[in-house]
């Protein structure tokens, strides 16, 4: 193998059992998931380092959340890693542009390696105590009307779960078009004042040290291109798939490729929700509602549970599994303006 992936865990893997492992691996983001190792990242480098999945002992989400959020203000809205911790006690964190990325790579090693945890101790012992206060809301003896709610929607749930992509697609594109929407004119102007000066700086490093004028130039260029690298990886400036018409567009074939798909659904009634929130955590919210005693009719639930999202903002405190629900579909609500 040209370029090996190196080993950070206790075991290492021979490079006949290695190579076709790391060729054939699932790629996510800047990782990858094989069959006999997961392959990790470094800062600028992709599946440079390589643990075996016997050496897994845990491995979950991280988000660093930054001021802004959701109000579409400051310049990043959160930053999320992959932790993978080792048998011996030790973890790596690898940084990843997008959250969904993180969010795709654990469901995947949850379903080839169900055996590896994804959550934090501390996340499951939190989990568990939430999904019991959860429970001890849910109203015991319901209703016929809502236990007929209750069954569409499931029913619903289960034909959108057949087909998984056109719910990730819908909440991914909304994230992006969120994230190209609210980039503010002022940060817009930074980034670009900041790109300019990071290329004039490096220009003028190189050409000094071409011409051999001081020690100073290798200075200029260094801090030219980590101007450079930063303005790329805070995503503000547009780019040739990263601007507004581009998102723009890519939300609408998302929403018209969910229609499409909820046009051949089967139920006994017309589909629960609308296209643009067709996502089964959408789904499973409008049934919490119900379950808590709030609503009976699914219309009635749905704007309970659109008022309930819009209340959550950055200054409130939730759980983990809520957590992952609003950064899976509030973006939604947030790109339609809850209409």
């Amino acid at each position: 193998m040209l370029f090996a992936p190196k080993c950070i865990g206790n075991i290492r893997l021979d490079p006949a059992t290695l190579e076709p492992d790391k060729k054939h691996c699932t790629r996510i983001g800047s990782c990858g998931i094989g069959e006999k190792a997961i392959y990790l990242n470094s800062f600028f480098i992709d599946r440079t380092y390589y643990v075996a999945i016997t050496d897994v002992r845990r491995c979950f989400k991280r988000v660093a959340m930054s001021k802004g959020g959701f109000s579409g203000r400051g310049i990043f809205g959160s930053m999320p890693y992959l932790v993978v911790q080792f048998s011996n006690g030790t973890e790596k964190q690898c940084n990843f542009k997008f959250e969904e990325d993180v969010d795709r790579f654990l469901q995947r090693l949850q379903k080839d390696h169900p055996e590896i945890p994804i959550y934090s101790k501390e996340a499951e012992k939190k989990l568990e105590a939430a999904r019991i206060a959860e429970e001890a809301r849910y109203v015991k003896n319901l209703s016929d009307k809502a236990q007929h709610s209750i069954h569409v929607l499931e029913h619903a749930k289960t034909f959108l779960e057949k087909k998984p992509e056109v719910s990730e697609n819908l909440s991914e594109m909304a994230k992006r078009k969120r994230s190209v929407d609210g980039v503010k004119a002022s940060n817009l102007f930074i980034a670009a004042a900041i790109l300019f000066l990071s290329i004039a700086a490096a220009a003028l490093g190189a050409v000094s040290i071409a011409r051999g004028e001081g020690s100073w130039a290798k200075y200029f260029v260094l801090f030219g291109f980590a101007g450079m690298f930063f303005t790329a990886a805070a995503g503000i400036l547009p780019t040739a798939k990263h601007n507004k018409k581009s998102v723009q567009k890519d939300w609408d074939q998302a929403v018209s490729k969910a229609q499409s798909y909820i046009e051949s659904y089967d139920g006994e009634e017309s589909f629960p929700v609308p296209a643009t929130y067709a996502h089964p955590v959408v789904i499973d919210r409008v049934i919490r509602v119900i379950r808590e005693g709030r609503a009976e009719e699914i219309a009635d639930a749905f704007r309970i549970m659109e008022a309930d999202l819009k209340s959550l903002d950055r200054t409130k405190t939730v759980t983990q599994k809520e957590y992952d629900e609003i950064i899976a579909v509030k973006p939604m609500f947030l790109v339609m303006n809850y209409q």
